[in-house]
């Protein structure tokens, strides 16, 4: 072999390990990225915030980066769909109508809805929602046992609000589809003050007298511990309200066995679990943290 020719075949060598170098050092880097988890700013978000950054670390070799606390729907979907977090638990009807700006029909099955904003966030938002977590939270509209009256239904309620002050969720009043404005047409509410709160608030000024009424959490431990006094939406205005791990579909394709282990999540969450969570958080002061891995250590969903 010439001079030349040995010259030309130890430069090609060279260049095709500086590619071979370069495509590794890619390959590598994609998977050293973080999983950027997020949350809304209440107590059950910040619970299962933790629960899925425990989770993901102790069962996969994947870094995560906890960005819990956010903020609300209309913050947290654009931060999904710019890459800003890869996942966060979503409440089904809260994506099909305060995001997609569908409506539920009466009656509509948690499957149905689960199927339309499914197809729903894969075509519009490039993320898709992996299977429910089990629990339900919905809204009961509620009041304290000192209250002085007595209803059932929210059109009891209606019946009675030209007497009633009612408090919500700052979110509550700004969202389109199941939000207030809608929520007050549909039952012909006249509450006589309309109070806004921090969802973390909310409870306390009900049992302070503060407000007369508020949109109670189903899922809230505070219901139980203060013994209030619970309604059932009998127009059947709000949808299902199914909890699920919503997540970015390029962070499924970057990470294939991703799905699999989320799903390992699926149905392992009861609404007595998520109350009695709430409630060793809200009222007995323990750390949201605390209260998730202990979770899942009982499940026995990580080692301990």
């Amino acid at each position: 072999m010439t001079k030349r020719k040995t010259m030309l075949a130890a430069l090609f060598m060279l260049f095709t390990l500086v590619l071979t170098a370069c495509g590794g050092d890619d390959n590598e880097n994609a998977s050293d990225e973080p999983i950027v988890i997020s949350g809304k700013n209440w107590t059950e978000q910040y619970i299962l915030s933790e629960l899925l950054a425990i989770y993901v670390e102790e069962n996969t070799d994947y870094t995560v980066d906890l960005q819990d606390g956010l903020g609300e729907v209309a913050i947290l979907t654009p931060a999904l769909e710019n890459g800003e977090i890869d996942m966060y638990v979503e409440y089904t009807g809260t994506g099909l109508e305060a995001v997609l700006n569908e409506q539920a029909e009466a009656g509509e099955s948690s499957d149905s809805i689960l199927n339309r904003v499914r197809e729903g966030y894969e075509e519009e938002y490039n993320a898709t929602w992996l299977q429910p977590l089990g629990f339900e939270n919905n809204y009961t509209l509620a009041y304290t046992e000192e209250a002085g009256f007595d209803a059932e239904t929210y059109s009891d309620i209606a019946k009675l609000s030209g007497d009633l002050s009612f408090g919500a969720p700052h979110a509550f009043y700004e969202r389109q589809g199941d939000g207030y404005d809608a929520f007050a047409e549909a039952y012909d509410f006249t509450f006589t003050d309309l109070e806004s709160f921090d969802p973390s608030v909310m409870y306390q000024a009900l049992v302070n007298g503060e407000v007369d009424v508020i949109p109670a959490f189903t899922t809230d431990g505070r219901i139980e511990r203060y013994n209030l006094q619970t309604t059932t939406d009998d127009l059947g205005f709000f949808p299902r309200y199914d909890a699920a791990i919503v997540v970015r579909q390029e962070v499924l394709e970057q990470y294939p066995d991703l799905e699999a282990t989320l799903n390992g999540l699926a149905g392992k969450i009861t609404e007595t679990d998520m109350q009695q969570m709430n409630a060793r958080v809200d009222i007995d002061g323990e750390k949201a943290e605390t209260v998730a891995r202990e979770f899942l250590e009982m499940k026995e969903l990580i080692n301990y």
